[in-house]
């Protein structure tokens, strides 16, 4: 897929105009948006993303359509997961609906910058070393192990990583917010940071922490740099509109962790396969081609990413429903005192 340098400073101009937007928006009116506001910007990301495909599919042909379609679908499920820690880190520090936006925009535009770090380092690695593939396959079936043995419910508390720690040791903070401002002069003329710092470097860290299972992921899917980038913006496009979309909702899907571990494993051991299929290293088969280890066709993996999404969200839905319905049914009895014994 040769794609000209016009067309990359093309898409990258559009993008950086989309979230300027964003930023115009948000910096003129702090506020929750609505729900029709909210579902509005997702659909229109949505539709973005799906027109992009399909101009794709008259350029370049079905099977780079494919890899767009397939490693999206893959990034904005993960999107959605992040989505869970960033609801959480939000109620571990308080942080006003109104100024929500602000913190998700600028964890989007972060997790932008390292996801195009990461991108250009992988693209440049894989170019030279096909191995590669044998680190990032065990890396996503090992993430997909985790996924699948730690439970929703192990995510239902923020642990503070060391990062955060010592910047509550290093800087004063205040205790209370002060708009969306870093810092604040005290009353004694003194500059603090405020609590949204804090917030800022959780919500880093944890972009750091999500890039480095993303990345590897779409590189088992395309190994194309343009569209492993387009994928990864269109996946965080819209998300901070998703935020609030979803809402409640995000509590639904209670299997979302369990698919995302079938459609990462599923990809490690594709990546594997394809490390075995074009080896070069000396100790594996005498440095030649392992000729039994098949190709997974971008049609399989279209299909096994979207069935599993689809049946673990309904799934989750289903669940839900049924422990609602049974709450209703049998709500918990009052607990009633023992009477006390008397001589």
């Amino acid at each position: 897929m040769n794609i000209p340098v016009w067309v990359w400073v093309a898409t990258i101009v559009a993008l950086i105009a989309l979230l300027a937007f964003d930023l115009i928006i948000i910096g003129r009116r702090p506020h929750e948006p609505t729900m029709r506001e909210a579902t509005l910007w997702v659909v229109f990301y949505v539709t973005l993303a799906l027109l992009f495909g399909l101009g794709i599919l008259a350029t370049a042909g079905a099977r780079y359509a494919g890899e767009f379609y397939a490693g999206w679908l893959t990034e904005y499920s993960l999107s959605v997961d992040n989505l869970f820690v960033f609801v959480i880190i939000m109620g571990r520090f308080a942080v006003p609906r109104k100024y929500q936006q602000e913190v998700l925009l600028f964890g989007i535009i972060l997790a932008l910058v390292m996801r195009g770090i990461f991108i250009a380092l992988g693209a440049a690695v894989i170019a030279q070393f096909i191995w590669v593939f044998y680190i990032f396959g065990a890396f996503l079936i090992y993430t997909a192990v985790k996924f699948a043995t730690h439970g929703p419910e192990e995510d239902e508390e923020f642990k503070e990583n060391i990062l955060l720690r010592a910047a509550r040791r290093l800087f004063p903070v205040t205790d209370s917010y002060h708009g969306a401002q870093l810092t604040t002069k005290t009353a004694d003329g003194r500059r603090h940071f405020t609590p949204m710092l804090i917030v800022m470097i959780a919500i880093g860290t944890t972009d750091l922490v999500f890039a480095l299972d993303s990345i590897p992921a779409i590189f088992g899917l395309t190994q194309e740099a343009y569209l492993v980038f387009t994928a990864n913006v269109f996946a965080l496009m819209g998300l901070r509109q998703l935020y609030f979309l979803l809402g409640g909702l995000l509590d639904r899907l209670t299997y979302l962790t369990y698919g995302l571990a079938i459609v990462l494993g599923f990809i490690g051991v594709k990546l594997v396969l394809e490390a075995l299929h074009e080896n070069n290293l000396p100790f594996i088969n005498g440095g030649e081609h392992v000729e039994w280890a098949p190709t997974v066709p971008i049609w399989l993996s279209l299909t096994v990413i979207i069935s599993t999404l689809a049946i673990t969200t309904v799934a989750s839905l289903i669940k839900t429903a049924r422990d609602g319905r049974k709450q209703e049914k049998d709500p918990k009895p009052l607990v009633k005192p023992e009477p006390s014994v008397t001589d």
